[in-house]
C-alpha cells in the first residue's frame, strides 16, 4: 500500500487543553497489579509437581508417620516459596524493562510536531501514524487508509484495512500506510486497557531449553524404569509397597529438574538487569542465553557501522530547471513529520542554501518496498510529479536510460536520485562516515569468534570501499550473487540489499547451522529480527522492530553488542554449572538409592534425609545467577554429548565412592539410620564440591565463587554437620565418622578435578 498524505492538516491541542484533559483522565496507562507473593505460593501448591508431594504427605499421615510427613510438608512449602521468590525476581526486572520500552508518538501540540511518550497522550490529541508504529491509544483515522495488524487483540493474523472515520485500537500495529488520527480513548478506557509494552511475553524456547527438555524426558524415563525395578524387587521380597510409595514420589521430585524454568528466568533476568544499566533493553530473555552461541552477526551499515548522520556531499542538476527550483522540488518530496536519515540530510542541505520546500498538492512518504517518496507540485502552471529515492529503483522507472558523466563516482557515498515526470532530473551523493568506534568494536566482536557481515542497500562498489575501513576483510558481493557463492564465510558484506532480502539472508545462514545475530531498525526488518536467534533493534528503530527483536539498543554503534555477548557467556556458564551439577547428582542419588536397595535390602537414605538433600541442593540454585564468571572468546555449544561427558565423569566417580562408603559402613554393622546420615552428608558435600568444580575450567580452588554462592554452599555444609552431630531430623553419627566422610569426599573431589582437567585438555 502506498498512501498519500495531504498537505493540509488540522491543528492539534493547545497546552492548556492538554493540561485540562490530563487532569480529567490521567495518564494513558493502567497501573499494573503488584506482584502478589501469597498468590504465587498458592499457585505453586496446585500444580502437578506439588500434587506428587501432597499425595506422599497424605500417605505418610495415613501411615502415622508424622515426622516424615512434616519433612515432606517442609519440602512442599520450600518448593512453593522458592518458585515464588524466583518469579518475583524475574517479574521485577521485566516490569522495569517494560516501562523503559514505552513507545513514543508524533503529536501535534501548539501547532508544532513533537515526540512524546505514549502515557502522555490525552483524548483529542492529533497524532501521526506511520508504518511500524504501535498505535498508543484508541484513535479515529482522519485522512488515509491504514493496513493494521490486530492480532494482539483479536488473535487473527490477517491484516485489516481501516478507512478514514473508522476506529483503530491501542496495541495494534500499522503495517502499511501513513496518516493522521485523533485520540478517542486512553488508559483503562481504551480497547486494550493498558499502556502498550514492547516486552515479548511469548516464552519461546532457546537451544538450551530444548536440549534440557530432552534431558528431562530421559530422566523421567529412567526414574520410571528404576521405580518399576524397586516395586518388582519389593514384591519379590514380600515387603509393603504402600510404605515405599513416598520414597518413589521423592525419587521423582529429587531427580527431575522441576525448577529449571524458574532457574533459567532468574539467570537471564539478572543479566537483563545488568544490560539495562548499560542502555541495552532486553525484550525477550531467551535472547541473552542465545548470545552465548552466536557465531555470525549481520549488521546494518547505516546507523550501526556509520554515524547515521548523512550529509550531502554533492548535488548534480541534470534538468532544465534552475538549481534553486530543483532543490525546492526535492525538499517537497521529503517527509517533514517523520524525517529519515536521507530526509534530514537533504533538508539540512536546503537550509544551507536558504531554500524551502514548494507547496505540495499530494505527498506520498517513502516506502521501502517501493524505494522512493513522491510529491505532486504546481510550478509555473505545470503539475510536476517528483520522485526521490533509490538510484537503482528510479533508474528502472526513468523514461530514458540514465547515463552519468565519468567524473561522478557513485563509490563516494549513497546515491539518491530524483525524477520529475519520470525524467532523470538530479542526483544527491550522501556521505555517512563510519563511527569512530566501529572498527574497534568489530575487531572486538571478531575476537570473540563471531563473524561480522555488513548488510547495506548501497551498491557493491560503495560497500566494498567502506568495508576495509571498519576492519571487515573479505569479498563484498551483491545480494543477487549470494546464491551462487560457494563459501558464504568468505564474504564481509552484502550490497544491494532491500529490507525484504534480510529474512532470506538470515534463513540461508541458519540453514548452514549458524547461530545468527542481526541488527535492524525498520518495519521490513521485523521478520528477519524475529527469525534471527538474537534480533537487535538499534537506536531509533520503529516500534514493530523493537517488538520483534530480543534486544533494543538505546545508544548507537556496535559497542553494546559486545556487552550482549558477554552477558550470554555469563548466563551460559551459570546454567552449565546448574545443568552438569543436576545431572551428576541425579545419577549419583538414583544409583545409590536403587542399587543400594537391591544389594543391601533397604533404601540407604531415609525420607527425611531425601527431603533435606532436595531442599539444600535447591537453595544453591537461588544464587547461581549471581556467580562470578570468566568471559570466553569462542561461541559456546549446547551439546548433549558434551554435557553427558562432563556430567558422567563426576557421576561415575561420586557414585563409585558412594558405593564404597555404603558397603564399608554396612559391613561394619552400623544401624541403618547412621548409614543414612553418613550417606546424606556425603551427598551434600559432594554436591557442593560439584558446583565448585563445574563453575570453572580451572581447578576449583583457583577460581573464587561469588559471595552469595560461598554463603549458600557454606550454610548447607555447616547445617548438615550440625544435623548429623545433633541428630535433629536424622540419626546422629560420631564426629570421627563425619570426619572420615568429609575426608573421603574431599579426596574424591581432588582426583575428579585432575581427571576433569585431563579430559578438557584432550
Amino acid at each position: 500500500m502506498h498512501q498519500s498524505v495531504e498537505s493540509k492538516e488540522p491543528d492539534g491541542l493547545t497546552t492548556t487543553a492538554v493540561t485540562k484533559q490530563f487532569q480529567k483522565d490521567g495518564p494513558n496507562e493502567v497501573a499494573e497489579p503488584a506482584f502478589n507473593f501469597r498468590h504465587a505460593i498458592i499457585r505453586r501448591l496446585w500444580e502437578p509437581s506439588a500434587w506428587i508431594l501432597e499425595a506422599a504427605l497424605i500417605l505418610e499421615l495415613i501411615l502415622g508417620k508424622q515426622i516424615q510427613a512434616s519433612f515432606i510438608l517442609l519440602l512442599l512449602l520450600f518448593a512453593a516459596v522458592d518458585g515464588a521468590i524466583q518469579e518475583r525476581r524475574a517479574s521485577t526486572v521485566l516490569h522495569s524493562l517494560s516501562h523503559q520500552l514505552t513507545p513514543t508518538v508524533a503529536v501535534k501540540r501548539d501547532h508544532q510536531w513533537q515526540k512524546l511518550p505514549a502515557p502522555e497522550l490525552v483524548i483529542g490529541d492529533l497524532i501521526s501514524l506511520k508504518r511500524g508504529d504501535i498505535i498508543p491509544a484508541d484513535v479515529q483515522l482522519l485522512n488515509q487508509n491504514l493496513e493494521i495488524d490486530e492480532s494482539s487483540i483479536t488473535g487473527e493474523a490477517k491484516a485489516v484495512t481501516h478507512q478514514p472515520g473508522e476506529t483503530a485500537f491501542a496495541g495494534t500495529t500499522v503495517l502499511n500506510g501513513d496518516g493522521l488520527a485523533t485520540v478517542t480513548a486512553t488508559g483503562q478506557h481504551s480497547r486494550s486497557g493498558k499502556t502498550i509494552s514492547l516486552i515479548n511475553h511469548s516464552r519461546r524456547q532457546g537451544h538450551l531449553q530444548i536440549l534440557l527438555g530432552k534431558i528431562i524426558s530421559c530422566l523421567a524415563i529412567l526414574d520410571s524404569i528404576l521405580a518399576v525395578i524397586l516395586i518388582i524387587a519389593s514384591l519379590i521380597r514380600g515387603e509393603n509397597i504402600i510404605e515405599m510409595l513416598p520414597f518413589l514420589a521423592m525419587l521423582f521430585i529429587a531427580t527431575i529438574p522441576i525448577a529449571m524454568p524458574s532457574s533459567f528466568a532468574v539467570a537471564n533476568s539478572v543479566e537483563a538487569n545488568v544490560l539495562s544499566k548499560q542502555q541495552i533493553l532486553v525484550s525477550d530473555l531467551v535472547g541473552i542465553q542465545e548470545a552465548a552461541n552466536l557465531n555470525l552477526l549481520l549488521v546494518d551499515k547505516t546507523g550501526t557501522i556509520t554515524t547515521n548522520k548523512s550529509t550531502v556531499l554533492a548535488f548534480h542538476n541534470f534538468s532544465n530547471y534552475a538549481d534553486r527550483v530543483l532543490l525546492q522540488a526535492a525538499l517537497s518530496a521529503t517527509d517533514q513529520r517523520h524525517q529519515s536519515v536521507v530526509d534530514r540530510a537533504i533538508i539540512q542541505y536546503g537550509q544551507k542554501q536558504h531554500q524551502v520546500a514548494l507547496p505540495t498538492v499530494k505527498f506520498v512518504p517513502f516506502d521501502a518496498s517501493v524505494g522512493y517518496s513522491e510529491s505532486h507540485l504546481n510550478v509555473d502552471q505545470q503539475t510536476l510529479d517528483v520522485k526521490l529515492g533509490s538510484f537503482k529503483r528510479l533508474s528502472a522507472l526513468a523514461k530514458t536510460p540514465i547515463k552519468l558523466p565519468a567524473q561522478i563516482d557513485l563509490r563516494q557515498g549513497r546515491s539518491v536520485a530524483m525524477l520529475i515526470n519520470d525524467e532523470f532530473a538530479g542526483l544527491f551523493l550522501l556521505q555517512d562516515p563510519p563511527r569512530a568506534d566501529s572498527a574497534a568494536a568489530i575487531q572486538e566482536i571478531q575476537r570473540r569468534g563471531v563473524k561480522v557481515i555488513m548488510l547495506t542497500g548501497d551498491n557493491q562498489q560503495t560497500a566494498a570501499a567502506l568495508a576495509p575501513n571498519v576492519g571487515l576483510a573479505g569479498k563484498v558481493i551483491s545480494f543477487n550473487g549470494l546464491a551462487s557463492l560457494a563459501n558464504l564465510q568468505e564474504i564481509s558484506g552484502i550490497a544491494d540489499v532491500v529490507p525484504e532480502d534480510k529474512l532470506a539472508i538470515v534463513k540461508e545462514f541458519q540453514k548452514q547451522g549458524d547461530i545468527i545475530g542481526m541488527t535492524g531498525d525498520g518495519v521490513n526488518d521485523a521478520p528477519a529480527l524475529k527469525q534471527a536467534d538474537v534480533g537487535i533493534a538499534v537506536e531509533n528503530a520503529v516500534d514493530l522492530a523493537k517488538r520483534s527483536a530480543s534486544m533494543v539498543l538505546l545508544t548507537a554503534g556496535l559497542q553494546p553488542v559486545i556487552e550482549i555477548l558477554d552477558s550470554g557467556h555469563r548466563v551460559y556458564q551459570r546454567m552449565m554449572t546448574w545443568t552438569i551439577t543436576k545431572l551428576a547428582r541425579t545419577a549419583e542419588l538414583t544409583m545409590l538409592l536403587v542399587f543400594g536397595y537391591l544389594f543391601l535390602g533397604y533404601i540407604p537414605l531415609t525420607l527425611n534425609a531425601m527431603v533435606l538433600v532436595a531442599i539444600l541442593n535447591d537453595l544453591v540454585t537461588l544464587v547461581l545467577g549471581t556467580d562470578n564468571t570468566t568471559i570466553t572468546y569462542q561461541p559456546e555449544k549446547w551439546r548433549l554429548a558434551q554435557l553427558s561427558k562432563s556430567a558422567s565423569i563426576l557421576a561415575v566417580g561420586w557414585t563409585a565412592v558412594g558405593f564404597g562408603i555404603l558397603f564399608w559402613l554396612h559391613n561394619q554393622g552400623l544401624p541403618m539410620g547412621q548409614v543414612s546420615t553418613a550417606l546424606y552428608c556425603y551427598l551434600i558435600f559432594s554436591a557442593m564440591l560439584t558446583i565448585f568444580m563445574t563453575r570453572t575450567k580451572k581447578f576449583f580452588w583457583q577460581s573464587k565463587p561469588s559471595n552469595a554462592v560461598i554463603a549458600a554452599t557454606t550454610t548447607n555444609i555447616v547445617l548438615s554437620i550440625i544435623l548429623a552431630l545433633t541428630g535433629w531430623g536424622v540419626t546422629a553419627i560420631s564426629f570421627f565418622l563425619l570426619l572420615e566422610v568429609m575426608g573421603l569426599t574431599l579426596a574424591t573431589a581432588l582426583v575428579l578435578a585432575l581427571l576433569q582437567k585431563a579430559w578438557q585438555q584432550n
